[in-house]
């Protein structure tokens, strides 16, 4: 009875509290990298809206699905703006209601632009760090806040650094 009491419980903190993902492409470079095993908390959205600067998981939103993504998919990438707010990339800056963001985390600036949109109301605006090697936003418009399923908190294995803990040269 205890075995199946423990199995509900790590299914439930699976399901409501925390959830282990694996990070399948490069388009959050150098933030994560393919490979990367991550945690990422899925109660703080019943309490609060995604902010700026969240990396944020969710589920491919209907227009991904017609560029191929099944629906079940789960994508990460970094809000970069919120509803009512107005977002463009102007010679691979972003800009934020008229202000250019300080990213030190992209992996390199923008190599096109995008004409501003203002983000509608129940949803964000997501981008990959390696904006250049990312299907987001940018291509297929703003994210619905109830596809995301929740926020990255945690890098707990990177497999280029075991290998190299394991050899005994860190």
């Amino acid at each position: 009875m205890a075995a199946v009491a423990a199995i509900l419980a790590s299914t439930a903190f699976r399901w409501i509290i925390l959830e282990s993902r694996f990070i399948s492409s490069s388009s959050m470079h150098p933030t994560l990298e393919a490979g990367d095993h991550i945690i990422a908390e899925k109660i703080s959205y019943y309490f609060r809206r995604p902010d700026v600067d969240d990396v944020v998981l969710f589920r491919a939103p209907k227009l991904m699905q017609e560029l191929g993504f099944n629906s079940e998919e789960v994508l990460i990438k970094r809000v970069v703006a919120k509803a009512g707010d107005l977002v463009e990339v102007c010679n691979g800056k972003l800009l934020a209601n008229g202000t250019v963001k300080t990213e030190d985390f992209i992996a390199e600036p923008a190599a096109y632009d995008m004409t501003a949109i203002r983000v509608p109301d129940g949803c964000v605006f997501v981008m990959g760090d390696n904006r250049n090697n990312s299907c987001d936003s940018h291509i297929w418009g703003p994210l619905p806040v109830d596809n995301i399923l929740g926020r990255y908190v945690l890098r707990y294995l990177r497999p280029s650094q075991v290998g190299i803990a394991a050899c005994g040269l860190s």
